[in-house]
């Protein structure tokens, strides 16, 4: 039989796997996340005529005879090159620019994807809408009132807290940042009350108590006469308010009848030198300074001692020789500016987002932002070796190496972009091309074929 038939065969039956390929890639041209596939041939055996033969004194050399059995799918590729990222606006949809996978759970089993249109089920959880599995990541942890995010443990499944509540935090710390300016007057004691109106320098901000109710924190500053570059301070707490609040001041801990009263000494390049509190008690002259504030909450419970109960949060003046962030004496005009206050009332969750970090936070009615956790990224050695598992999602193999999982941006994984969805990175122009060549290479295998068998038929008869 002519070897020239099974190669034909194989010719066929080869060619006939590249065009399921590319029907495959043409049918996913619209799949959210789907890699193209890619096949290779090779030649298969060779039927030795005559070996090569080396050269001696009378002749040459003489090469092989070698025949040609047909041919052979080398490799089925998967090509992982950067899909386009389309923009959809939905929160919880997902793409990974650059290397690395979305991780994937369905009970112990660990799935790896780039298809990253996401939602939220019954629970909660972040999970493919389409097969229930679960997004993984990591959860912030709670230390100290602050949420830390620990991507070196164990993955979790992502879960966002829809209409969770956030309680009221007491104001813990309000940090200023004002100017005082140099040109203000001094303004002696006795003198009316409009003149110490004019001469005074006031800064407010909302201060919050432990129930979330806002109180009003009122600092006035009035230059004191005959001490050069120093200004007293009076700290009140809702002063508008009838019944006192009974604010005491102090360098530390403030305690019920103290004066609300204390001194700040500038130097003479008009920056913080010094804080001396009404019982004589004075700052260090390095460093940050600050000053505690107590005062009575209003609606509270009374204590143990039958005493009312008592707020206190520290006054932030900024540090010792500092002009950024800081209270400040300079011939400009007085400014009123509060740096910051981590105070607020009880919020709901509005909404919630995600940055390209992979890090998922809270946006509550109240104005906070808290931690939720982290999305993970899987990267290998080997992509190639991955294994298709349907669902746009792969399993690893032997030969594609440990998921190597960690946060995004971090050992050549590429960074996550919210709001969008990568797709599928086949190429329409380069299939059809490819289907062409396919179909041509079929045609002529099947062409081999039909001439061998009509050189069967002219030996058949070869008889008559």
């Amino acid at each position: 039989m002519m070897r020239s038939l099974y190669s034909g065969v194989s010719g066929l039956q080869n060619h006939q796997i590249r065009m399921d390929v590319l029907g495959n890639n043409i049918s996913n041209v619209n799949t959210i996340g789907f890699k193209k596939g890619r096949v290779t041939f090779q030649d298969l055996l060779y039927q030795q005529m005559s070996g090569a033969s080396r050269p001696n004194g009378d002749v040459g050399g003489i090469n092989p005879k070698e025949i040609g059995l047909g041919m052979s799918v080398a490799s089925v590729d998967t090509i992982h090159t950067q899909g386009a990222l389309q923009t959809t606006g939905v929160m919880t949809d997902l793409s990974v620019q650059g290397n690395g996978f979305f991780v994937l759970k369905k009970g112990e089993q660990s799935f790896y994807t780039r298809a990253g249109d996401f939602g939220i089920d019954q629970q909660g959880r972040l999970v493919n809408p389409a097969t229930g599995l679960k997004v993984q990541g990591w959860l912030a942890q709670t230390v100290g009132g602050r949420e830390v995010l620990s991507t070196s443990g164990a993955l979790q499944d992502l879960v966002i807290p829809v209409g969770s509540k956030d309680p009221a935090r007491a104001t813990a710390r309000v940090d200023l940042a004002c100017n005082l300016d140099k040109r203000t007057p001094e303004i002696p004691e006795g003198a009316a009350a409009d003149t110490v109106e004019q001469g005074t320098w006031r800064v407010e901000e909302k201060v919050y108590d432990s129930f979330g109710n806002p109180h009003t924190l009122r600092v006035e500053f009035r230059k004191v006469t005959g001490q050069a570059n120093q200004w007293q301070a009076t700290v009140n707490v809702d002063p508008q308010n009838p019944q006192a609040a009974n604010v005491a001041v102090a360098l530390g801990t403030p305690a019920q009848g103290q004066a609300n009263t204390f001194l700040v000494q500038f130097d003479n390049r008009g920056l913080l030198s010094r804080v001396t509190d009404a019982q004589g008690g004075q700052s260090p002259q390095t460093g940050a300074l600050d000053i505690g504030v107590s005062f009575d909450v209003a609606g509270a419970a009374a204590g143990a001692d039958g005493q009312p109960t008592r707020q206190t949060f520290r006054l932030g003046l900024g540090s010792v020789g500092s002009a950024t962030s800081t209270v400040t004496q300079q011939a400009e005009r007085s400014s009123t500016k509060v740096f910051e206050q981590d105070g607020y009332t009880m919020g709901y969750l509005d909404t919630f987002k995600i940055d390209q970090s992979g890090v998922v936070t809270a946006v509550y009615s109240n104005g906070s932002n808290r931690t939720i956790g982290q999305v993970a990224i899987a990267s290998f050695t080997n992509p190639q070796g991955l294994e298709k598992t349907g669902s746009s999602t792969f399993t690893q193999s032997n030969n594609s190496g440990m998921a190597n999982i960690g946060p995004s941006g971090v050992a050549g994984k590429g960074k996550i972009i919210a709001g969008t969805l990568e797709m599928s990175n086949v190429d329409l122009a380069e299939q059809m091309t490819d289907m062409i060549v396919t179909e041509r290479g079929f045609q002529a295998n099947s062409k081999t074929i039909q001439t061998s068998d009509q050189m069967l038929q002219e030996l058949l008869q070869l008889k008559r």
